[in-house]
């Protein structure tokens, strides 16, 4: 029996599921579990020593990949003189100034502990703001698991929130509306039942938990400008696509200013992160400046701000940086794409800088969540079988993004492209 195995036996004696995070239970492969022991560039070991080529990198943040020495360093020499104080320091300014200097949207950040706190927090600040209770999310969108946004959207319909979650009472939800990805008529049409009601729209910058579906070209401005005929708050959650795919984010590659914009994940370099920031007027609003109130004990702690900032400083003084992460991007992408047509398994693909998504689909293009669902989702567990047979390592949901690091070079490229046509050869057998 091998060692994750018997550590999983461990932990679900001790922990709900025996993980800490639902995804971490590979119950949608129908796998075991992976337990690591170590990463190292774009590889990741396991507990029996196994090395995979690693398309995950922690869900997004390890942009540089695993253990970059740099990193570390500075992890290193800010936690030999403590890991937090619950009071302020210099990092956590030079932090702020560094997403303000290069994120145009933003004038001033608050600094908090997770995505989800940022996200929940930018939707209490947009009604403290507006005086309105009513916000509008996405089909398919996953914004944290605060109350509030735990809401089960129908298939393509407009729906009044009905809590995904037990635990949720529905007078919680009853505010949260949900309309359909990239689909600009669903969110006018909410605007238009509840004209003065609606406090917010908040939309990924990239679209990761129903996969990764990049917004099409008139959807972002599209929300702009239906925030901006009825007096809502605007907020992109770039959590996951904030400094993935360009050195203004999200934001900067569609051309789209939000009032408010949540961060997480690279920002923390690999350490629990968050932030929300934009206009100085509107983030006044928080406390103790304001009548919105949030406070966090380790917000802003000196760990992961180093961590966060010296990925940051990485990423700016690489000379081409986003554009060779995008080409190796393309190049494995493009190159998936010959493998499956070759045995005539169905498969797209989508992109979006280093962010992709992979869909075991007959349809050219997946722009919505209904699309997602409708997916091969028997394929993709034999796809990811066997992948993982083969040492490469993606996300354990036909519903996660997957992502490169500057560490997945030509070799490890080609290495994964072989391990797809040997699996894509058995699976295309099947069919």
């Amino acid at each position: 029996m091998n060692q994750s195995v018997t550590l999983s036996k461990r932990a679900k004696i001790c922990m709900p599921g025996g993980v800490n995070s639902p995804v971490r239970s590979f119950n949608s492969v129908d796998c075991d579990p992976l337990f690591f022991a170590r990463g190292e560039g774009a590889y990741l070991f396991d507990v029996d020593g196994k090395r995979y080529i690693d398309y995950v990198g922690s869900w997004g943040p390890l942009i540089l990949g695993h253990a970059h020495p740099k990193v570390l360093e500075a992890f290193k020499t800010v936690a030999n003189n403590g890991l937090s104080f619950g009071a302020c320091t210099e990092i956590e300014v030079t932090m702020a100034e560094f997403l303000c200097q290069h994120i145009p949207s933003l004038q001033q950040v608050r600094m908090v502990n997770s995505g989800t706190e940022a996200t929940m927090t930018a939707i209490r600040l947009a009604r403290g703001k507006t005086g309105r209770n009513k916000f509008i999310k996405f089909d398919g969108g996953y914004h944290g698991h605060s109350d509030a946004l735990l809401v089960k959207g129908g298939s393509g319909q407009l729906t009044m929130g009905q809590p995904s979650s037990a635990g949720v009472p529905a007078h919680v939800t009853e505010d949260t509306l949900v309309a359909t990805y990239n689909d600009l008529s669903s969110v006018a049409a909410l605007f238009e039942e509840y004209p003065h009601d609606i406090a917010a729209i908040i939309v990924e910058g990239v679209a990761g938990n129903m996969n990764c579906i990049p917004p099409t070209a008139d959807f972002l401005p599209g929300l702009r400008a239906l925030c901006d005929k009825h007096q809502a708050i605007f907020i992109m959650d770039e959590v996951m696509s904030g400094f993935r795919m360009s050195p203004g984010t999200a934001q900067q590659r569609y051309n789209v200013i939000p009032d408010l914009t949540t961060l997480g994940k690279i920002i923390g370099g690999g350490m629990p992160v968050g932030a929300l920031g934009g206009k100085t007027e509107l983030m006044q609003q928080l406390a103790p400046t304001g009548p919105v109130y949030q406070a966090g004990t380790l917000s802003g702690n000196p760990v992961a701000m180093a961590a966060g900032l010296t990925t940051l400083q990485c990423i700016f003084e690489e000379e081409d940086f986003y554009e060779n992460l995008e080409e190796c991007t393309s190049y494995l992408l493009s190159n998936m794409q010959e493998i499956a047509d070759k045995h005539q398994v169905p498969f797209t693909y989508n992109q979006a800088g280093s962010m992709f998504g992979m869909f075991f689909s007959d349809e050219d293009e997946i722009t919505h969540f209904e699309q997602v669902k409708n997916a091969n989702q028997d394929l993709f567990k034999a796809f990811y079988k066997g992948m993982l047979k083969e040492g490469v390592y993606f996300a354990p949901s036909a519903f996660e993004a997957g992502f490169i690091s500057n560490q997945h070079n030509q070799e490890i490229l080609d290495k994964t492209l072989e391990a797809f046509d040997t699996v894509l050869q058995e699976v295309g057998s099947r069919l």
